[in-house]
């Protein structure tokens, strides 16, 4: 099957520091895809590589393929088109995603009629207005004519990354990347966040990079793992395998690092 995504010999650099080195990461279409490591270690700057979305301050070298297109030295306006059809992107904190200015309709609307523009089919008036609604919908937010009406600080941090959510798949991508999509939220909203996020890449069979510095989060959500450390990747292999099995020093750690929290947790009365 050929990749969705394909990033061979990937190495990112500033001026003195490699930051990435010879990274090589494969994602089918309909894969679920977790990349964990430590802060610092190239995470997101390996999602920005593959959207093409890297400062001008660090030079990218190696092939990234996305949907057959080359992303490395091509053009920025040569892959807009690339940008929501084939992949869309969640990150941390939605805040940086929604502008503070803007009703959260008329945010959501804007993904959407540009996919519609896009298929040649103009979307506008109470067609645009149900289609608004129903992406809210399938985000589970609640109330969703007073969100739609609603500025971003006027709405919860679990419904304001709904929101980047239903953004992300205004498009209907190919590949959605999500980029600690939980970090910043409460236990009990990320673990909503989880399973909202798990039925959506199945029901719309979306290939899925997921992000993240929590082995136990990537665990419940995808197929396979990568293990970053550093810039280098130590580890891939199925998930189930690398908990049970993990073959290097530093992924051993996370596993044990994990086990030790559930314990924990069992432990409190």
């Amino acid at each position: 099957m050929t990749a969705l995504l394909a990033i061979t010999g990937l190495t990112l650099e500033t001026a003195d520091t490699t930051l990435v080195n010879n990274l090589n990461l494969t994602i089918a279409p309909g894969e679920r895809l977790g990349l964990i490591g430590e802060s610092g270690s190239g995470k997101s700057l390996t999602a920005m590589a593959a959207t093409g979305l890297l400062p001008p301050s660090i030079k990218a070298s190696g092939s990234i393929t996305l949907a057959g297109q080359q992303v490395i030295g091509t053009p920025d306006h040569q892959l807009n088109h690339l940008r929501g059809t084939a992949v869309a992107v969640v990150f941390q904190e939605p805040l940086t995603a929604l502008d503070p200015l803007m009703r959260i309709g008329r945010q959501i609307a804007e993904p959407l009629q540009r996919r519609a523009a896009r298929d040649g089919i103009p979307l506008s008036g109470p067609a645009l207005d149900k289609a608004i609604l129903g992406l809210m919908a399938d985000v589970a937010l609640p109330d969703p004519q007073r969100i739609a009406h609603a500025y971003p600080h006027e709405i919860s941090g679990g419904q304001r990354q709904r929101v980047a959510i239903a953004m992300a798949l205004a498009c209907r991508p190919d590949l959605l990347i999500a980029d600690e999509p939980t970090t910043a939220l409460d236990v009990t909203t990320q673990a909503e966040i989880l399973r909202l996020l798990d039925s959506l890449v199945r029901q719309r069979n979306m290939a899925l990079l997921f992000i993240s510095h929590d082995l136990p989060v990537v665990a419940g959500i995808v197929d396979r793992v990568a293990v970053l450390r550093r810039g280098v990747i130590v580890e891939t292999g199925p998930v189930a395998e690398i908990f049970a099995r993990p073959q290097h020093d530093y992924t051993a750690t996370l596993v044990a690092a994990a086990h030790a929290f559930d314990a924990a947790l069992g432990a409190q009365p």
